[in-house]
């Protein structure tokens, strides 16, 4: 197992990790909702502990853990779209975008635990960071599967 390889899967979590911590962040300075504001919040917290674990996992594959996120490519396409709808102040164009980076964050998880890339401590790591990924991601599905009922 190629510690390189593990390195730059690692840090390509930890820029795309980064990008959802600043979606939520701008999200939750832009939406009037005060519910919204603190799941908004509290997933961005969460992340950054995602992040921390990603990192420390990095330094001990004796590598230079990523310290910005990607802007480049769909994330920062997303994060366009993101900027559009707070701009707006559309709660539920928000979410959307909150849901749709969500989609692109547990896409990008399963693509690192799906190769064959990952040791098997560096695996664990990514499993546990997975677990919170996967429940911010859900609970932005229900939240905006709950808006669109309620409209």
């Amino acid at each position: 197992m190629d510690n390189q390889d593990q390195i730059s899967t690692l840090n390509t979590l930890i820029e795309t990790t980064i990008d959802s911590i600043t979606g939520y962040e701008e999200s939750a300075q832009n939406v009037d909702n005060e519910r919204l504001r603190q799941i908004f919040r509290e997933r961005a917290d969460e992340r950054q502990q995602v992040v921390s674990q990603l990192r420390e996992e990095v330094r001990r594959l004796g590598g230079d853990p990523e310290e910005s996120g990607t802007f480049l490519g769909k994330a920062h396409q997303r994060f366009e779209d993101l900027k559009a709808a707070l701009t707006g102040r559309d709660e539920k164009a928000i979410v959307n975008e909150v849901e749709r980076g969500e989609d692109y964050l547990k896409a990008k998880f399963e693509a690192a635990l799906n190769s064959e890339k990952l040791g098997a401590e560096a695996r664990q790591v990514v499993e546990r960071a997975y677990q919170s990924v996967r429940s911010g991601h859900d609970q932005i599905s229900q939240l905006k599967h709950g808006m669109e009922t309620n409209s």
